[in-house]
């Protein structure tokens, strides 16, 4: 956590408010907090600096510079990005802050301190290794198709890599796969054409949903408005291991797959790729293509 969704979500509520404006001063409560450049450097860059637009790559925030930089942050487990009055002090987990010339403040606050913050020339250096962005108009089922052809590893190991798809993690991947009728454990290399049509499909529907929904929060996420996300709700198998099964009633079960907590139906997503009931399968979704 945060995922694509939660990202997504900040950097659309962040956009209408930073575009256009200049960073008048930068605050470093923490340094490590920053990991390129030097601190004393990544201040004096900033300062001046106007807001072209506010973008994501996987689950990184960018926020492009009119002279030609990026400030990058990946909020990790517990970074969040809020845009606050002046008046508001930071509290012991904020670690940067960054004035406006409108008077409001940018507050960089996470209390795990796992987040980085990165100020480069080119985005490339930092996101350049990602994988295909799953929502993008040109990742289609082909696309998907070739990305798995040959890959041995196991699904969900896969889907969590993101030098393979950029922006899942556990909860959205165990969501696709129950979707899809896919087991955690099938290799990529094993997929049928059928099932690679199914979790292309569960992956775009099952992130355009989280997305409208601003996400999900298990404790600490928060939207840049301080809101919660309500994808929770939806949830069918994260988390709700010895719940019934929504589709078929069995008491859905949960594993470790590469340390990841996994969470799945041994019902309706078979080992062996056996058959399933797919009329249930993903429910109709408007896919938003960004």
């Amino acid at each position: 956590m945060p995922e694509l969704p939660e990202v997504e979500t900040i950097v659309n509520q962040l956009r209408p408010h930073l575009r256009g404006r200049q960073i008048a001063a930068v605050w470093v409560g923490w340094e490590r907090i920053v990991d390129r450049p030097p601190v004393a450097e990544f201040c004096r860059r900033l300062v001046g600096q106007t807001f072209v637009a506010a973008e994501r790559r996987g689950k990184f925030l960018l926020f492009p510079l009119h002279r030609g930089d990026t400030l990058l942050v990946h909020l990790r487990m517990t970074g969040h990005l809020r845009l606050l009055p002046s008046a508001v002090r930071p509290d012991r987990h904020t670690h940067v802050v960054l004035t406006l010339d409108d008077g409001q403040c940018l507050h960089y606050r996470d209390p795990r301190k796992f987040g980085r913050l990165y100020l480069v020339g080119d985005a490339q250096e930092v996101v350049g290794g990602l994988g295909p962005e799953p929502l993008a108009a040109d990742f289609d089922v082909a696309a998907l198709a070739a990305q798995l052809a040959g890959r041995r590893g196991r699904i969900k190991s896969l889907l969590l890599d993101q030098r393979f798809l950029a922006g899942l993690g556990n909860i959205y991947a165990d969501e696709a796969l129950f979707r899809a009728a896919i087991h955690p454990l099938r290799l990529g290399q094993s997929l049928t054409a059928e099932e690679i049509t199914r979790l292309h499909a569960a992956v775009r529907a099952v992130l355009s949903e989280a997305i409208a929904a601003q996400g999900s929060t298990l404790r600490d996420y928060r939207s840049a408005s301080g809101q919660s996300g309500r994808f929770q709700e939806q949830w069918q198998v994260f988390r709700r291991q010895g719940e019934a099964c929504p589709r078929c009633g069995t008491a859905l079960e949960r594993m470790r797959v590469n340390g990841r907590s996994t969470h799945f139906c041994p019902s309706c997503q078979r080992e062996d790729g056996g058959s399933a009931d797919h009329r249930l399968l993903s429910p109709d979704c408007q896919v938003v293509s960004l």
